[in-house]
């Protein structure tokens, strides 16, 4: 199933569309001729991307708001998922975010919003397009996961762990839907330049520039191993390296190169 196969069916949503990979996959899918619905917390913000894609690309955009940490924000998306009058044929489940501080100086509140983000929300959304998808025997779900969940990278964190659920979930439920004509598929991007460190304090000025990927160049290699079958995607090869280290490697040698790092959090991929 090839990208300019995809663009023929013309509708897809995309969460965590006002910035970062969101917003990449946005622009892309617009050039490639999808109708667009994106959903974001910042209703002013996403009216300007809708109104910037509209200009650009002349095609429709919905925009939809919503705070996917909230069963109300699930709930309105998931009405917008399963409306059968406008189907669905690609969701992209972007939105996350990950805490700027170890889990010992964390709260309830704080680890229940990151968990509801990154881990129900996308659960939910994913249930929810799925029933018309298969129904159809057409369509595609990409759940934005990270390179962080394939080892503890970020000791003290819990966003790691929530990333391996994304990724194991998305490849398990692929499992089950291509048969039905349907893909699942996580991407494991490594450090990208998105502005989300910035925005939420995270010193990343000892990152060597070598590592940071761009987001479009993440949303190419997406599309890329789509095309390839893939049921993960890890974008880049250096961080295709990290990621067989990480699972092939002794724990006993990981707990040897983080030990110096023990109660700090390092960044996310935005």
């Amino acid at each position: 199933m090839t990208s300019e196969t995809l663009a023929t069916e013309r509708r897809a949503l995309v969460t965590g569309a006002t910035a970062g990979i969101g917003e990449a996959f946005a622009r892309r899918l617009a050039a490639d001729g999808w109708q667009l619905v994106l959903v974001a917390r910042d209703a002013t913000r996403l009216a300007e991307v809708a109104a910037d894609l509209t200009a650009r690309h002349g095609h429709r955009v919905e925009t939809l708001p919503a705070d996917l940490s909230t069963d109300d924000g699930c709930a309105a998306v998931e009405r917008r998922l399963t409306d059968a009058t406008a189907p669905i044929e690609l969701l992209v489940n972007n939105a996350g975010l990950s805490l700027n501080r170890p889990f010992l100086r964390s709260t309830v509140a704080d680890e229940t919003r990151l968990l509801r983000l990154n881990v129900h929300a996308v659960m939910r959304l994913t249930l929810a397009a799925l029933g018309p998808m298969t129904d159809r025997r057409n369509g595609i779900v990409i759940n934005v996961s990270s390179v962080a969940g394939f080892g503890p990278v970020m000791p003290g964190s819990t966003y790691p762990a929530s990333k391996a659920w994304v990724t194991s979930f998305s490849e398990s439920v692929d499992l089950s839907v291509r048969p039905l004509g349907v893909r699942v598929m996580a991407l494991c991007p490594g450090y990208t330049a998105t502005g989300y460190h910035e925005r939420n304090g995270i010193d990343m000025s000892g990152t060597p520039g070598w590592m940071w990927l761009r987001a479009d160049d993440v949303v190419d290699g997406a599309l890329r191993d789509l095309r390839k079958g893939k049921q993960i995607s890890v974008p880049d090869w250096k961080y295709k390296l990290a990621v067989a280290g990480l699972r092939h490697a002794p724990r006993r040698l990981l707990r040897i190169a983080y030990r110096d790092r023990r109660g700090r959090v390092g960044p996310t991929d935005g």
